[in-house]
C-alpha cells in the first residue's frame, strides 16, 4: 500500500520502544514564535521575530523541524536519535543560503549542547538552555580556531504557541 508523502514522513508520536530517549528533543514538538538576534562577522547585530515548527517524523524515530527568520534563513534540521551513540545525530539545510551544518546532540545537564562544523569545517556549538514547558532559548556560537575561542552568531527566545503543548 503507498502512502502519499505527508503521510510517510509524519508521525503521531514517537516510537514506542524509543520513547524515553526520544524526549529529548521530542518536548519541543509544537509551533514556537522567536524573537532573534543574530551578528554578522564584523559584530553588526540584526534583530527579528520567526517562527519554529517542530514535529514527528519517521515512524516516530526522529524529530524534525523548520526554522524561519524570513531575510535571513528558512531551514530545516533533521534530528536522528543513535542507540549506539546515545546521542543525537543533528542535520541542519538552509537551501535560502546555501548552508549546511552536521552535529551530534546531547543533554548536559538541564541543557541540550549540540557540537559539529558546518559545510566550511567551522566548528560549531549550539545550546538548548533555559528550557521550560513554554519556553527556551536557543544560543548558537562558532569557532575558527579549533575551539579556542567562540563567537556567538545567533541568540533565539523563543515561545510555545498557546494551545501547541
Amino acid at each position: 500500500m503507498l502512502a502519499n508523502f505527508e503521510a510517510a514522513l509524519h508521525a503521531p508520536g514517537p516510537a514506542p520502544e524509543l520513547a524515553g530517549k526520544l524526549g529529548l528533543y521530542g518536548r519541543f514538538v509544537g509551533s514556537w514564535r522567536m524573537t532573534a538576534t543574530t551578528w554578522s562577522d564584523d559584530g553588526a547585530a540584526h534583530q527579528g521575530r520567526g517562527e519554529v515548527h517542530f514535529g514527528w517524523v519517521l515512524q516516530g524515530r526522529a524529530v524534525q523541524d523548520v526554522w524561519v527568520l524570513e531575510g535571513v534563513f528558512y531551514g530545516t534540521t533533521l534530528r536522528i536519535y543513535d542507540p549506539s551513540l546515545d546521542a543525537w545525530h543533528v542535520i541542519w539545510s538552509d537551501p535560502v543560503r546555501q548552508y549546511y551544518a552536521r552535529q551530534v546532540g546531547r543533554a548536559e545537564g538541564p541543557e541540550i549542547v549540540q557540537e559539529g562544523a558546518n559545510a566550511a569545517g567551522a566548528r560549531l556549538r549550539w545550546r538548548f538552555t533555559e528550557i521550560t514547558e513554554r519556553s527556551f532559548r536557543w544560543l548558537g556560537a562558532r569557532s575558527l580556531d579549533a575551539g579556542a575561542s567562540w563567537h556567538t552568531q545567533a541568540d533565539f527566545r523563543l515561545t510555545r504557541v498557546q494551545g501547541e503543548d
